[in-house]
């Protein structure tokens, strides 16, 4: 692929391409039609919904439960499979709503989106059209700017008289092509670090002793003839160094080059640092003490500020601090909680969590093993982040602005 000018043409374009005459704009409702037809006698009981992340997906898998009612659902719109939604609500991830092609078969779709359907249903092109930035301008700049501030307010004939590119079928296809195969490739790959993670999970079921067991389900040869491992609790395992800690306000923040950790990890950075070791965070409180939608263990090493939402312990061996951070992210601390809406992880119960540990030997093994695994996990996910990265790159040299194009 060649550079182009900007304008009437994308930033790259296909070397067989590049005598074909530049792209031709028209609006939305000249290749697709609005898809109105309603949910008459509820017919139709499957309800999807639109996430900026996941595209169309089932609203009970998306919210965990029913939102939509049955007996309101005959003012939803039909959403057949290949129609494309688009949501108005606005997020980080979608700063104009995101637009997506339904690829789950037929549901219904709140009536608060606009649904269309493409006349060709050759439309790959567009998915990926829409997958990148080059939409946003046109419908940021017809939005009503006194609506609700997390909902883009815009008709839904000002929506279908967006501009888009409409270049000749083939050179449609071999764009659709391309960005479709590095689709795939993405999710080969955030499989295979699915799996991993998956294999990481089982393991550690099997890595350490269960509840009123003395030795593991699976241990390394060397270590069967070595008897039964040993529980200790948490505050005799390590050196608990919470009294050190000092938060920051975000307005007495400086900037600087030091992470600042709270509960959920690196929240800020500062220009100073209290710890300078090795060490072991652990979540004190919030919602994430039962949601674990991150590790509520976590190493930090080097100059670091720690603030008074997670507790920090200094351990004499590291194989024995990688142990205690992967028990406790593989574990449930329930037992050991406080408070229902907030809940926290207070210094008493921290103490006492029993945590079972084998001679000093074995431990280095499996801290070894833990952190090659750990590394192939790392690994992996910066595999997927960097295609992310590509993907999003090439997409918006492929298409062009759309307002340069108008």
């Amino acid at each position: 692929m060649s550079k182009q000018k900007k304008g009437l043409l994308p930033e790259l374009r296909f070397p067989e391409f590049e005598k074909e005459p530049n792209w031709p704009c028209v609006q939305l409702n000249a290749v697709a039609k609005r898809s109105t037809s309603k949910n008459k006698g509820e017919k139709v009981s499957r309800v999807l919904t639109n996430s900026a992340v996941g595209g169309v997906v089932d609203q009970r898998d998306y919210f965990e439960k029913d939102i939509a009612v049955k007996g309101n659902l005959e003012s939803y719109y039909i959403v057949d499979e290949g129609d494309y939604v688009y949501n108005p609500r606005i997020s980080s991830t979608a700063p104009v709503g995101p637009i997506s092609k339904n690829k789950l078969g037929k549901g219904v779709m709140s009536p608060l989106y606009t649904v269309f359907r493409f006349n060709s249903k050759k439309n790959d092109f567009f998915e990926q059209f829409f997958k990148s930035s080059r939409w946003h301008g046109y419908l940021q700049t017809i939005s009503n700017s006194g609506a609700r501030h997390d909902r883009m307010s815009i008709t839904s004939s000002e929506f279908m008289a967006m501009p888009v590119p409409n270049p000749g079928d083939m050179e449609q296809q071999k764009i659709a092509d391309c960005l479709t195969s590095i689709d795939e490739l993405i999710t080969l790959h955030t499989q295979k670090l699915d799996a991993l993670k998956d294999h990481k999970k089982g393991l550690m079921q099997k890595l350490f002793p269960t509840e009123g067991e003395a030795v593991p389900k699976l241990r390394f040869p060397e270590f069967n003839a070595k008897g039964a491992w040993k529980t200790y609790p948490l505050g005799s395992a390590g050196q608990n160094l919470d009294s050190k800690r000092v938060p920051i306000t975000e307005k007495d923040r400086v900037k600087g080059n030091f992470p600042y950790y709270g509960a959920s990890g690196v929240i800020d950075y500062v220009n100073d640092y209290i710890f300078d070791e090795e060490l072991l965070c652990i979540s004190e409180d919030g919602a994430n003490l039962r949601a674990r939608t991150y590790p509520i263990a976590f190493s930090i090493a080097g100059k670091t500020w720690v603030n008074n939402h997670a507790h920090v312990i200094r351990f004499e061996h590291k194989s024995t601090q990688t142990l205690v951070e992967n028990y406790l992210n593989s574990v449930s601390l329930e037992d050991y909680l406080t408070g229902m809406a907030q809940p926290k992880l207070n210094r008493a119960k921290l103490d006492i969590i029993p945590i079972p540990l084998p001679s000093l030997e074995e431990r280095a093994v499996i801290a070894d093993f833990l952190t090659s695994l750990d590394e192939l996990i790392s690994h992996q996910a910066s595999t997927v982040e960097n295609l992310v990265k590509h993907k999003k790159g090439l997409i918006q040299k492929l298409f062009p602005v759309m307002d340069e194009v108008n």
